[in-house]
């Protein structure tokens, strides 16, 4: 978090000629952002796309948010990408945001380079930074961290950089400890050539096994011209992604109040041409026709008729599309660094404002799909997920800038869950009033912590239960599973279908919409549930003066703490604290040691929660285990 991504892009565009003049983020004059939220905090909230040419080479450079608060963003991103510029603070070092990030990445294999940022502030420490990556950006395959550039003048404005000595040798050095084929051809010929030594290295960035590092100050844009000579040197081309289908992933929503809907598309394979139709991989009944592309550079762009192979661009027209969706199929495997576990209820200050607020929110749950948004139409409220307090800042700022709404979000409540206690059957037969008839029954078995819900639609035959009829159960479940017998949604444990029957007469093709959460219930009222509760995994590092109460302040909030680690006076603890009980802690900590302490925090899953500790959540709606009403209910009767 603010270790400067916006102000290298702007410096790379600088450098690479796409800009006259570098805007300053403290003045709100960047490319990349341009949301007045953004300029009046000085922070990203969106990721940004900037295209410009290095030599004959065309780059698309995303710039991600650092807030964790808008991580879900940098998730989606990361899919679109074919390698990335990791930054990092030479003052503030590996933060938890960057071991978070580093782990996604290992789990993409996308290849990295490091650029340590801010060598001219007082604390920088290359050295010190630089040897200990091993140990803070684990890897399976232990990577070598490779440095193209040192400081010269460290922490001072004088500061420069200056190329490592007999960096050639260095290079091959570093190459043939991961290709024996480079280290038989020095042996055979006693040298090697440029190109040799560069295409090793370069295939060594490649597969991760070695990793450029390089440093600078973008404020100043020392070190930029360097740090763009590796990412053209040294960084994959689309061609290494490229597919023969078609293939693309939707990055990011935005909404334009002349162009309507814009799903900014990084292409893998295939091209699109503006009225082409095209349709989600998630549901491919639906089509829409593209009516506009564009490709951007901030707020710039060009229009453009077509868009291929490693192509980034926005498409307009798209109405079915959200965040996230897929443009035929991809490979690429999902990433998961952000986990809302906390909620707000958000109404409108003036109750004639509540249907365009509803609208509202519903196109920013298409452009950011973790809010989650629901609209309680019996409580008349609209709930959504969060990350923090940062996002209803900008939630709310949004409203006002682009939608002219004055909305009130209520305290952020933890999202608490539930599990099934125990193995048990839930069954129902919905056979009366006429015409109906729809028999499920489902087995429910609890999975460990962090599984999720698995689904097995079982073996029964056709001519018992039509196809049609399972697929509309297995709809049904997944939306039934939002409210527990807690009321919140229930996870980690398998359900299985083993039973079900429909009649060729009587049976409604929406029965089972009516059944199915009728059988839910049943299965959670025999089974019982556990609550569970969110966990966060903290760093802590305050003056070793401070160990004690810090400890003691760990015990209250119900937390574990692994043994502290005291070196230069500075105490360091990680443990793992309950959301609910923490919620307040970094406040409390920043008083108590007059703002010195730094204190990371990471989702680390759901465990148990003590029945007298935790939360029920009223029923929203109609309660099928309330079969009467529920049926009356479903049919529109009520």
């Amino acid at each position: 978090m603010d270790a400067g991504k916006t102000t290298i892009t702007e410096q790379i565009l600088l450098v690479s000629g796409s800009i006259r003049k570098a805007g300053s983020v403290d003045s709100g004059t960047t490319q990349t952002d341009w949301l007045p939220i953004e300029r009046s905090r000085g922070i990203s909230v969106r990721s940004a796309a900037a295209s410009f040419q290095r030599g004959d080479m065309l780059i698309n450079l995303i710039d991600t948010p650092g807030h964790m608060d808008f991580a879900g963003d940098v998730e989606r991103c990361l899919l679109a990408l074919d390698g990335v510029i990791l930054v990092i603070s030479a003052v503030e070092g590996v933060q938890s945001q960057t071991e978070i990030l580093w782990r996604a990445l290992e789990t993409l294999k996308l290849p990295v380079l490091i650029f340590i940022n801010k060598i001219d502030r007082p604390g920088s420490n290359f050295d010190e930074l630089t040897a200990g990556f091993p140990e803070s950006l684990k890897s399976e395959n232990a990577p070598l961290f490779f440095s193209f550039n040192r400081p010269v003048n460290e922490s001072s404005n004088e500061c420069a950089v200056s190329r490592e000595s007999d960096l050639p040798e260095k290079m091959a050095d570093a190459a043939s400890e991961f290709d024996d084929d480079l280290m038989n051809l020095y042996i055979l010929n006693g040298k090697l050539t440029e190109a040799q030594i560069q295409n090793s290295f370069r295939e060594r960035v490649y597969r991760k096994e070695i990793i450029p590092v390089l440093c600078g100050s973008a404020k100043s844009g020392i070190g930029i011209t360097e740090l763009l000579d590796a990412v053209t040197g040294y960084m994959p081309t689309a061609a290494k992604k490229r597919t023969e289908h078609l293939s693309g992933y939707i990055y990011k929503i935005e909404h334009d109040d002349t162009m309507g809907k814009a799903a900014h598309v990084r292409m893998f394979g295939g091209q699109l041409h503006v009225r082409d139709l095209v349709s989600p991989a998630v549901d491919e009944e639906k089509s829409d026709k593209i009516t506009q592309i564009r490709q951007f550079s901030g707020q710039k762009y060009n229009d453009i008729g077509r868009i291929g192979a490693g192509d980034i661009a926005a498409l307009y027209g798209l109405r079915s599309f959200k965040a996230g969706d897929v443009i035929g199929k991809t490979d690429n495997p999902y990433v998961k660094i952000v986990n809302p576990f906390l909620s707000v209820r958000v109404m409108p200050k003036n109750p004639g404002q509540l249907t365009p607020l509803i609208e509202a929110i519903g196109e920013l749950s298409e452009e950011d799909p973790l809010l989650s948004y629901k609209w309680e139409k019996t409580e008349r409220e609209i709930l959504i997920n969060i990350t923090g307090e940062i996002q209803v800042e900008v939630l709310d700022a949004l409203l006002k800038e682009r939608y002219n709404l004055d909305a009130d979000f209520s305290p952020p409540t933890v999202i608490y869950k539930e599990t099934p206690a125990k193995s048990g059957y839930g069954y129902e037969a919905y056979t009366m009033p006429k015409p109906c008839w729809a028999v499920v029954k489902l087995l429910f078995e609890p999975l460990p912590r962090g599984s999720g819900v698995i689904y097995d639609s079982g073996h029964i035959p056709n001519n018992k239960l039509f196809y049609k009829y399972q697929t509309h159960i297995q709809r049904s479940f997944a939306e039934s599973l939002e409210q527990g017998l807690c009321g919140w949604e229930v996870t980690d444990f398998k359900a299985t279908l083993v039973d079900g029957e429909h009649h060729t007469i009587h049976t409604h093709p929406l029965d089972f919409f009516v059944a199915t959460p009728m059988a839910v219930m049943n299965a959670l009222s025999n089974t019982g549930t556990i609550l569970l509760e969110p966990f966060l995994r903290f760093r802590i590092s305050a003056d070793e003066s401070l160990s004690g109460r810090i400890i003691n302040d760990i015990i209250m909030m119900r937390g574990q703490f692994d043994t502290p680690v005291i070196r230069k006076n500075t105490v360091t603890v990680e443990a793992s604290l309950p959301v609910a009980s923490s919620l307040g802690y970094p406040v409390k900590l920043a008083t108590l040691s007059g703002g010195k302490a730094t204190f990371y925090s990471d989702f680390e899953g759901y465990r148990e929660c003590p029945a007298e500790l935790g939360s029920i959540s009223p029923r929203r709606g109609i309660n099928p285990l309330d079969r009467a009403r529920w049926i009356l209910h479903a049919r529109g009767a009520l």
